[in-house]
């Protein structure tokens, strides 16, 4: 969606050096902006594909009672907000590995967008990397740094990935290895059968959708969300065998 920003320069609220490279919170105008290595992520302004990526998997799921859902990636909170404002979803497990994304909805002004979500019983926030909490490589810990209650092997009924611009244009290398077939591996052994795997991209990947028929997944198909300009974004769907 193309947004109208104002004339004048943002604000930096908070900026932070991390695991990954910096990472800066910045506010321009009414909208709240993340930048990751000096490149924008997201803000504010929109939600729609956020939204979609959520509402997308459920769908899929068919009716299940109270299915379960990890979100990768906190980001500003659209998906987790969108989650936590359905009574249809069961628990709700969001991965985070920015621990500045988590501070800034815990106690700084992303907690607009989120709070409630944040305060709703079936929400748990595990500061660890999304890839290696899929591989099962080590075991995660709440934002406040306790033992999650989520175990390293918990399984899934949805998965909704958002921690990149798509399969094809990551944020950090690191992240490549969730799209490779070991990667796709790892993400199918954590959804329960008949569970569905979403992930949101700026553009359509053909060799993404047949990555995921190669992984042995089922019904794979894209869904679109129209933007103003250039080529719509989408969210990858994926079901694993029931």
């Amino acid at each position: 969606m193309h947004t109208s920003y104002p004339s004048d320069p943002p604000v930096v609220l908070d900026r932070r050096e991390g695991p990954y490279g910096e990472v800066a919170l910045r506010r321009h105008g009414d909208l709240l902006q993340i930048i990751a290595n000096g490149t924008f992520l997201m803000d504010t302004s929109d939600g729609r594909s956020e939204r979609l990526l959520v509402d997308a998997a459920l769908r899929a799921l068919d009716g299940r009672p109270r299915p379960s859902v990890l979100i990768g990636g906190l980001g500003v909170g659209f998906s987790l907000a969108h989650a936590a404002a359905d009574p249809r979803w069961g628990r709700i497990t969001v991965v985070e590995r920015e621990r500045a994304v988590i501070d800034w909805h815990l106690d700084g002004p992303l907690g607009e967008l989120s709070r409630e979500a944040l305060a709703d019983p079936r929400t748990e926030i595990l500061h660890t990397d999304l890839v290696a909490y899929v591989r099962g490589a080590f075991a995660s810990v709440n934002e406040n740094g306790t033992p999650s209650t989520a175990a390293t092997g918990a399984r899934y009924d949805a998965l909704c990935l958002d921690i990149d611009n798509g399969p094809d244009w990551t944020v950090t290398e690191d992240n490549e290895s969730l799209y490779s077939p070991s990667g796709l591996a790892a993400c199918r052994a954590r959804l329960t059968p008949g569970g569905v795997l979403a992930v949101w991209s700026a553009q359509p990947s053909p060799t993404f959708d047949s990555a995921l028929r190669n992984a042995g997944f089922q019904h794979v198909r894209t869904e679109e969300i129209a933007v103003a300009r250039g080529v719509p974004d989408v969210v990858h769907l994926a079901t694993r065998a029931a």
